[in-house]
C-alpha cells in the first residue's frame, strides 16, 4: 500500500479543488492512502475524493487537537508542530503530489525532494533538477496522470 502525500494551498481556486478531488479519489481506487495537513483547501478536496472512493486519508495535523482536521479524514495526528509538521507529511508519504500552492506547498515540494521522494506537479511550482541531487519536480497536466506517475515513481525506487 503507497501513501501518497496531497500538498496544496489551504485556500485554493475552484479548478485546484477539483484536480485535488481527482487526485484524492484515483489514489483510493489504486489502494493508496492519502496523506495531507488535515485542513480546507486542496488537503480537504483530496481527503473528500478518498473518501468518496471508499479510501482513506491521513490528516497530520499542525495544532494540538485531533478533531480540528476536515471532516473528509479517516485518521488524525495532532503534532503540535504548525508548519514543521510538514517533515512528517513528506517523510510519512512514498511520493508527494504538490497541486498549487504557496510558500508552505513549496517546503513541502523542497522537503521530499531533499529526502529523494518522488514529487510531482500538477498547476504548481516548477524547479529546474537542483545542481547536487539531479532530481526535479516531475510534471503532470491532470489527475490521473499525477496519480500514475507517483505511483511508477514508487515502483521504480
Amino acid at each position: 500500500m503507497l501513501y501518497i502525500a496531497v500538498v496544496g494551498g489551504s485556500e485554493c481556486t475552484g479548478e485546484e479543488s477539483e484536480l485535488a478531488l481527482q487526485v484524492g479519489s484515483e489514489i483510493a481506487r489504486r489502494g493508496g492512502v492519502v496523506i495531507c495537513g488535515g485542513g480546507s483547501g486542496v488537503m480537504k478536496a483530496a481527503s473528500e475524493g478518498a473518501q468518496a472512493a471508499g479510501g482513506a486519508a491521513l490528516g497530520i495535523l499542525p495544532g494540538t487537537d485531533h478533531r480540528l482536521g476536515n471532516r473528509y479524514l479517516n485518521f488524525t495526528i495532532a503534532t503540535g508542530l504548525g508548519e514543521a509538521r510538514n517533515a512528517l507529511i513528506t517523510r510519512t508519504a512514498d511520493a508527494v503530489i504538490a497541486i498549487g500552492g504557496e510558500y508552505g506547498t513549496l517546503s513541502e515540494i523542497a522537503l521530499a525532494l531533499k529526502m529523494n521522494k518522488p514529487v510531482i506537479g500538477l498547476n504548481s511550482w516548477f524547479l529546474e533538477a537542483p545542481h547536487k541531487t539531479g532530481q526535479a519536480i516531475i510534471e503532470a497536466s491532470s489527475a490521473k496522470e499525477a496519480v500514475d506517475k507517483a505511483f511508477s515513481a514508487c515502483r521504480n525506487v
